[in-house]
């Protein structure tokens, strides 16, 4: 079975790559993050979703930032390549950050991204009635745009952090015509934004374990608002257990999945983690969840050591 995605009529090229882990790659959808780290950053992660299914979404991506300027400032690099149905799609951005001390270990992020997307389908892969339907006759190779984002990014390293983001400004859809021409559209309008919130805190148990809260909302105009509610219960700042609830429309009805979360932090350079989704559809039939894998490093300055408490 091959599953096809929006390619009868139109290509919708802005569509932002899912995350459960979100809270652990945070530079990908909020450039304010770039840099907040005060340490070198590198932070890879993939994801398999709806294993089971021909054509699923299978995703990679790879970012690092780093401080700059006595940590005022923040430069990163990101990369994300996904494969969806017969469209293979790849993004490119380089962040930017200035942040603002406001207080003790209390910080105010603003930051901007600009980058690429390069986009390949294949349409002639595509199984039609008819073979000689002239939107599948041939591919449409290395289609580049440009897009840009920003965000805003308070936070205390080992308190909480509230990020509000638009990753990605510009609309750039594609119309496939009679003819078989495609045709893309560039615009910015407000009507197309994916506006990210995001938000979280720790809050201490007992001496060995503390309570994690992150949430993440995502909005659309004329789409259902998403929520991403993830508790992570930790054990002595080195073991982290999880689950996360991702809803449309209220936080009380409608679960699309939920998903079983874990992190191990080895030393205070490295961090590994897995999540599993479930979902709560009617693709159930045809897959058995998604997985996501994730590989964090931090390297401090010469002479200098990495945080050892830091949550966010």
């Amino acid at each position: 079975m091959m599953l096809i995605f929006n390619t009868s009529i139109k290509l919708y090229a802005q569509y932002d790559a899912m995350f459960t882990q979100y809270n652990d790659n945070e530079m990908f959808i909020n450039p304010a993050y770039t840099g907040s780290k005060e340490a070198l950053s590198i932070t890879a992660l993939h994801r398999e979703q709806w294993v089971g299914i021909q054509g699923r979404p299978i995703t990679t991506s790879f970012t690092l930032h780093s401080p700059v300027l006595e940590n005022k400032m923040g430069l990163g690099i990101s990369f994300l390549t996904e494969k969806l149905g017969v469209t293979t799609r790849s993004l490119l951005y380089l962040s930017y950050s200035y942040r603002i001390q406001t207080g003790n270990k209390n910080y105010l992020g603003f930051g901007l991204m600009s980058g690429i997307h390069i986009q390949y389908n294949g349409f002639k892969d595509v199984i039609t009635d008819d073979s000689y339907d002239p939107r599948f006759s041939a591919n449409v190779n290395d289609r580049t745009t440009l897009n840009f984002g920003f965000g805003i990014n308070y936070y205390s390293p080992d308190k909480y952090f509230f990020g509000i983001s638009i990753p990605r400004l510009v609309n750039d859809n594609q119309v496939i015509g009679d003819n078989g021409k495609v045709k893309t559209d560039y615009k910015i309008e407000a009507k197309s934004f994916h506006y990210y919130l995001t938000g979280g805190g720790v809050i201490s148990l007992s001496e060995n374990f503390k309570l994690q809260p992150t949430v993440m909302v995502k909005i659309a105009i004329n789409a259902p608002l998403e929520f991403d509610v993830t508790p992570y219960l930790i054990f002595k700042d080195r073991l982290w257990g999880g689950v996360s609830l991702r809803t449309n429309n209220s936080l009380l009805s409608d679960l699309n999945a939920i998903s079983a979360l874990f992190k191990i932090k080895i030393n205070q350079n490295v961090l590994v983690g897995y999540s599993y989704d479930y979902t709560y559809s009617s693709l159930n039939k045809f897959q058995s969840g998604s997985h996501e894998i994730i590989l964090s490093l931090l390297f401090g300055k010469k002479g200098k050591k990495v945080a050892s408490i830091r949550y966010f």
